[in-house]
């Protein structure tokens, strides 16, 4: 193991919709749960019977009262083994081991006002994020965009709670509004926005965003998976040791690394934080994290290991 994680069990399971659980996760002994900042997760470790699978999820609420966490998770059509395993198998009272809160996606200090775009999913991080808002008197609002209001997770909590700063697009239900990049231009000098869904509506945004002129700085997303990288090709991997392994086109590098055994740290998956850069002392690379610099990818001295890739034929690392 690589962190240190903490022992839970599952308290509680509720049918959000259709395809949205939520998990509600206390600890097995008398161990006081951290307290965490809005848009914080925990990775998540259960065991299939052969394989520990590791997932990242956002934490949607704590509670100090009951000493509990609570994340929600979205059965994924092309699942490999995390959310459906999540959705066919854990049951109330079953055992896993989680790891303590860390934030990559945190709220910026210096925002006048913050906005926050979700698609689907993506809601989770934003409502323990809006939650501390509100706590504390700060300016926000929420643009959130499902199918339909039934397939719309934590519709009632918004509803009730955060009613005059949410507004909701139902692309599948006749007369309701689509959100469009459109409303980017309607926020004040001094606002920060955020993005979470799927790939392609972050992409959509994010770029609007660098278009209309917003500064770098004010633009924060979170990403649940890696960019898709349709041309990736297999590649060769030597490490200090000698050994070589191959890294195939379904696989990143840092599964590989995992697989051999290696004590290598991780903790986003998605090329964002920086936790598993690995110096490369030989090769070329191909970049896909959202970290380094165009200097720092142009001397070709580290890889993020979640996401990048080799562009030669061999790399060879530090590890």
């Amino acid at each position: 193991m690589v962190e240190n994680t903490i022992q839970v069990r599952v308290s509680e399971i509720k049918q959000l919709t259709p395809n949205v659980k939520e998990f509600t996760l206390f600890p097995t002994d008398s161990f006081l749960l951290p307290a965490f900042s809005g848009g914080s997760h925990i990775n998540t470790y259960v065991d299939d019977g052969i394989h520990t699978i590791c997932r990242p999820y956002s934490l949607v609420d704590y509670s100090s009262r009951d000493n509990t966490y609570k994340i929600a998770i979205q059965l994924s059509s092309d699942s490999k083994g995390g959310s459906q395993f999540w959705h066919s198998q854990i049951k109330k009272g079953d055992p896993l081991r989680i790891s303590y809160p860390k934030n990559h996606f945190p709220m910026s200090s210096r925002a006048k006002h913050h906005v926050f775009y979700a698609a689907g999913i993506g809601i989770t991080p934003f409502l323990s994020m809006m939650k501390e808002l509100k706590n504390n008197n700060k300016s926000y609002e929420l643009h959130y965009t499902c199918a339909t209001k039934e397939s719309c997770a934590f519709y009632e909590y918004l509803f009730k709670n955060f009613k005059n700063e949410t507004s909701f697009y139902f692309t599948k239900e006749v007369n309701s509004n689509r959100i469009s990049v459109e409303s980017l231009l309607n926020h004040s000098i001094g606002t920060h926005i955020y993005f979470c869904g799927p790939n392609r509506f972050i992409s959509q945004f994010n770029e609007a965003a660098y278009a209309f002129g917003y500064p770098k700085s004010s633009v924060h997303l979170e990403l649940f998976k890696p960019q898709l990288t349709p041309n990736s090709r297999p590649f060769e991997v030597k490490l200090a040791n000698g050994k070589t392994k191959q890294v195939p086109v379904d696989k990143t590098l840092l599964e590989v690394l995992l697989d051999e055994g290696l004590k290598v740290p991780y903790s986003c998956r998605v090329g964002r934080c920086g936790t598993c850069e690995i110096n490369v002392i030989d090769g070329q690379v191909e970049h896909h994290d959202y970290l380094l610099d165009e200097e720092q990818r142009k001397s070709n001295k580290m890889i993020l290991t979640c996401v990048s890739r080799a562009k030669s034929n061999q790399i060879v690392l530090e590890v």
